[in-house]
């Protein structure tokens, strides 16, 4: 198996023998859930090899996010339906990951990151939030269909490698967090690339990692699952950036085959409904 199966499984079987099980009040589902999980990883592209993850959904997902838009219609709904229950009236994602990240707080704090490394690698302020403490969460925020997940990320540079941290605040674990791992993977080789860097460590952190009730008996088929998958390996093109700020559709097939031509993930799992 590689790195992150096994530390996926890990986290996977911590929480169905150690998870406590709450009642959440938002979605009427029961989880098992413990709070503070964390992976750390540098070995390979993390992409979970234990069922099949759909590569050109995370990589069109991010090249949509690094160009800063909102609204799903002019981009990634060509790839994939996904942002389509999260989208308002007005055909914008309230809370869009990559126009907070690029609009939203009155600076472009993407590229703002990139300037600063590429004048002060060794910076320790390259802080990426997509987080409104003045309208988000606490019960009293303005009611939208999404909230942000991902709300934190910090990228560092130590030792001419390419280091990125994201904080989560929740997590479906069977569905949502292979796919934001691999996500904020391709991010980092991309940011990396553009800088002249190699990528380093990809630490994420989880504030409330869960199960829902309607997926335990597939996170047990998971737990049960064993291969000898190698590991893949995906490092960008330094134009990678400049090309998605740009919505360059030709981008996520390129960047989708480097990967896929070395993915072969064990079968699905039958019954993995997304809860909203």
């Amino acid at each position: 198996m590689t790195q992150f199966d096994a530390q996926y499984r890990e986290a996977l079987t911590d929480i169905m023998n150690r998870g406590f099980e709450e009642f959440n009040e938002r979605t009427g589902h029961k989880t098992k859930a413990l709070p503070g999980i964390t992976f750390q990883l540098d070995a390979g592209f993390p992409l979970l090899t234990l069922r099949k993850i759909p590569v050109k959904l995370f990589v069109a997902e991010q090249i949509w996010f690094i160009m800063g838009s909102r609204r799903p219609d002019e981009f990634v709904n060509k790839f994939t339906p996904i942002w389509k229950d999260f989208t308002e009236p007005d055909g914008t994602v309230a809370a869009a990951y990559g126009y907070r990240c690029r609009h939203y707080f009155g600076r472009d704090q993407l590229g703002d990151l990139m300037k600063l490394l590429e004048k002060e690698p060794g910076s320790r302020h390259g802080v990426v939030m997509t987080w409104d403490p003045t309208d988000d969460g606490l019960g009293t925020g303005t009611p939208k269909k999404n909230v942000p997940c991902p709300f934190v990320f910090t990228v560092n540079v130590v030792g001419n490698k390419l280091h990125l941290h994201n904080v989560i605040r929740s997590n479906d674990m069977m569905l949502g967090c292979p796919h934001d791992v691999a996500g904020f993977a391709f991010l980092q080789a991309i940011l990396a690339a553009k800088l002249g860097l190699k990528t380093g460590t990809l630490t994420h952190t989880i504030s409330n990692a869960h199960i829902y009730d309607i997926h335990y008996l597939q996170a047990r088929e998971l737990i049960d699952r064993v291969n000898d998958h190698g590991d893949v390996f995906f490092e960008a093109q330094p134009d990678y950036f400049d090309r998605a700020e740009r919505g360059d559709e030709t981008l996520v097939e390129e960047a989708a085959k480097l990967i896929s031509d070395q993915y072969n993930p064990m079968g699905p799992i039958a019954g993995l409904k997304i809860v909203l």
